[in-house]
C-alpha cells in the first residue's frame, strides 16, 4: 500500500510540476545586446511589474503616440479556400506565426534580470534614456507620486558580456558619442554589480575613467555636480551600461525620492555635524548607504560606488 501510495505522489508531482525547480520552458532572461529599464523594487516584483509597465506606457505614449499592434486574424477569403490543400495550409499557417512573432514584438516586455527585487523592461523602438529621463523630469516638476514599490529607473541603452576586457572593448566605442573630442564634459562612474564578483570595482572604475580621458583629455571628474553619470550595473554576466543626465537632481534616478520637496538647509547638531549626516548610515567600507533604497535590493550585490578623482 505504501508503495502504491508513493507511486501516486511521483505521478502527481510529475503532472502539476510539483517538486520542480526548473523554470518554465518560456520565460526570458536579460541577455547581452538588449536595450530597456532596470527597475529595483522592495519585495514585490509582480507590483513592480505591473507599475512599470503602466508608468512607461503613459509617458511612451506623450513622447511615441500609442503603441499600434498588427492583427493577427485570418482573412475572410483564407476561411472560404475550404478545397485548398492540407499541406500547403499548414505550410501557409507556419509562415503566419512566425510573421506574427515579429510583428506582434511590444514596446515593453518585461524579463527575468538575474537578480532579486530588478526587473528588466526590454525596450522597443524608443530611446530608453530619453523616456527616463523625462519621467523623472515630470515627476521632479509635479512632485506627483506614481508608483508604490518601484524605487529606481536605470535606462540601459547598451549591453555586454561582464568581463572586463568585454566591458572595456565595448565602451571605448559607446562612450564616444559624449566624450570624444570635440566633446567634452564633467562625469562621475557608478558601478554596482549583483550576483557578480569577478570584476574589482577599483580596477573596473580606473580603466573607464582611463578610457574617457583618452576620448578627451578635457574630460573631468565631479562627484558634486557632473553634468554626465556613467551608470555600470552588472548582474551575472551581462553589464548594462547608459550615460545619463540629472543623476544627482533627480536623486539618483529615484522615483520615491525625486517627488519630495526640498528640504532646507538641514540644522547642526552640538557636535556640529548636521542631522542628516547623523543620520546617514554608512557602508563597512566607509560609502554612504544611497537614501531612499531599500536594503533588501542589496543582500545579493555589492555596494553601489562612484568614480573618484583617483580614477582619471
Amino acid at each position: 500500500m505504501s508503495g502504491g501510495q508513493s507511486e501516486s505522489r511521483k505521478r502527481g508531482k510529475k503532472r502539476y510540476g510539483g517538486g520542480q525547480g526548473k523554470r518554465w520552458r518560456g520565460s526570458r532572461e536579460l541577455e547581452v545586446g538588449m536595450q530597456g529599464v532596470l527597475i529595483t523594487c522592495n519585495m514585490n516584483e509582480r507590483k513592480c511589474t505591473s507599475e512599470a509597465f503602466n508608468l512607461l506606457s503613459e509617458y511612451a505614449d506623450v513622447l511615441y503616440g500609442p503603441e499600434k499592434l498588427q492583427s493577427t486574424e485570418g482573412s475572410s477569403e483564407e476561411e472560404e479556400e475550404e478545397d485548398e490543400d492540407v499541406e500547403a495550409a499548414l505550410k501557409r499557417e507556419v509562415e503566419q506565426l512566425k510573421g506574427a512573432q515579429v510583428k506582434q514584438q511590444r514596446r515593453f516586455q518585461a524579463l527575468e534580470s538575474g537578480a532579486n527585487n530588478v526587473i528588466f523592461i526590454k525596450t522597443h523602438n524608443l530611446e530608453s534614456d530619453k523616456l527616463v529621463h523625462h519621467i523623472l523630469s515630470d515627476l521632479h516638476t509635479t512632485k506627483k507620486k506614481k508608483s508604490r514599490v518601484i524605487l529606481r529607473m536605470l535606462p540601459v541603452t547598451g549591453t555586454c558580456k561582464a568581463f572586463q576586457e568585454d566591458m572595456l572593448k565595448f565602451l571605448s566605442t559607446f562612450l564616444e558619442p559624449w566624450f570624444k573630442t570635440p566633446n567634452a564634459a564633467s562625469y562621475q562612474i557608478v558601478f554596482k554589480a549583483r550576483n557578480s564578483s569577478h570584476n574589482k570595482r577599483e580596477d573596473i572604475i580606473k580603466a573607464i575613467a582611463g578610457l574617457v580621458g583618452k576620448l578627451n583629455p578635457k574630460n573631468k571628474v565631479d562627484l558634486t555636480s557632473p553634468e554626465l553619470t556613467i551608470i555600470v550595473e552588472v548582474i551575472k554576466a551581462v553589464c548594462c551600461v547608459s550615460v545619463v543626465r540629472d543623476y544627482t537632481l533627480f536623486r539618483k534616478y529615484n522615483v520615491q525620492e525625486v517627488v519630495k520637496e526640498d528640504t532646507a538647509k538641514p540644522e547642526e547638531t552640538k557636535e556640529g555635524e548636521t542631522k542628516e549626516e547623523s543620520k546617514k548610515e554608512k557602508n563597512s567600507d566607509g560609502t554612504e548607504h544611497p537614501e531612499g533604497e531599500d536594503t533588501a535590493e542589496n543582500r545579493h550585490s555589492t555596494d553601489e560606488h562612484t568614480g573618484t578623482a583617483e580614477g582619471e
